[in-house]
């Protein structure tokens, strides 16, 4: 099992890089945000995980070990394969996933590609109890209620789900609670 790896990045191509590890490349899948943050020429390190299907390995790529511990859990439900996985990590925080699962929100789940409302209740059902929020449970309840308001209206505003998510994500924990105030400073991150 490869469980890190580090090197220089020589290549970054669409939800996936290539990353020299002692003069051979290894081609890692990583989420959405992780890629853009990645330029060739980069040092950088990521908790992996190595997925082993009848045809071919393909090794996954999180920033935090936390990503990396979901990640592996989602793929744990049936139906619900690697790239489902990464696209749900990519859409969704996976602060947020994790609070979605404890809070029974399927909701939320659904929002990312690949995901329906049944195979967010069946991820819930499935990881319920195994998956916990690394904050408080009742701050994150009113937080997912707040700021599911705001990525309706950022979105609805033109803005991907990934670009909500990132402006959602520069708040800080402290910022106002109310969904208007919040809204305002998220568009500030576009500025």
């Amino acid at each position: 099992m490869i469980a890190t790896i580090s090197g220089e990045i020589t290549y970054v191509h669409e939800g996936s890089a290539v990353i020299n590890v002692g003069g051979v490349g290894i081609l890692i899948h990583l989420t959405e945000d992780t890629c853009l943050a990645s330029r060739p020429g980069m040092k950088r390190a990521f908790h992996t995980h190595l997925v082993v299907r009848e045809d071919h390995l393909s090794l996954y790529g999180f920033e935090t070990m936390e990503a990396r511990d979901l990640f592996v859990h989602l793929i744990s439900v049936a139906g619900v394969g690697p790239k489902t996985a990464l696209a749900t990590l990519t859409t969704i925080s996976a602060e947020t996933v994790r609070r979605a699962i404890a809070a029974d929100q399927p909701e939320i789940l659904s929002r990312a590609p690949g995901v329906g409302k049944k195979m967010a209740q069946k991820i819930i059902l499935h990881l319920q109890g195994q998956v916990q929020p690394l904050e408080p449970l009742e701050a994150a309840a009113k937080m997912d209620e707040v700021d599911s308001e705001v990525m309706e209206a950022l979105t609805a505003l033109g803005y991907s789900i990934v670009e909500a998510q990132s402006a959602l994500q520069s708040l800080s924990k402290d910022e106002a609670q109310e969904a208007e105030t919040r809204l305002r400073k998220a568009l500030q991150y576009f500025n």
